[in-house]
């Protein structure tokens, strides 16, 4: 679990836990859902993620995501295990906000990521990249 700590006017300290994590129901899993994404969905890139989102039916929720990375760019399935499994904890611990924001207009969205680059990515680089994808994703999501 994360602190963060905020001061308030009254100088009292308010402590705020932020769990960071990804659990089963946040995984985009349905099929449908999924094919619903691609033939209706809307887009946008941050080299070298290609971010597609759909507001979603799907309760379980407020946010699913799905991680993919290309087999034509990367033969071995280790590479792309790789990639994925970056991609997933660098949006792991960025989601807080966008969850925050997608609770307060009582939404659920379903977002699909995908890696486009053609080189194993750092993790600083995809980190940040995934922090400009998602703030964009959040503006977005706001004009919803």
């Amino acid at each position: 679990m994360e602190a963060i700590f905020y001061f308030s006017a009254s100088s009292k300290i308010i402590i705020i836990l932020q769990r960071f994590t990804l659990n089963r129901n946040e995984k985009l899993k349905s099929s449908k859902i999924i094919q619903q994404l691609f033939k209706q969905g809307k887009s946008f890139s941050e080299f070298p993620l290609r971010i597609i989102y759909l507001e979603s039916e799907d309760k379980k929720s407020n946010l699913q995501a799905a991680f993919s990375a290309s087999s034509k760019n990367f033969k071995k399935a280790t590479d792309r295990n790789r990639i994925k499994r970056l991609m997933r904890e660098t949006y792991r611990l960025q989601k807080g906000t966008l969850i925050a924001i997608l609770e307060e207009k009582q939404q659920s969205l379903a977002v699909f990521i995908i890696y486009t680059g053609k080189v194993l990515p750092q993790y600083r680089l995809l980190y940040e990249k995934m922090n400009v994808a998602l703030d964009q994703l959040q503006k977005q999501v706001l004009k919803m």
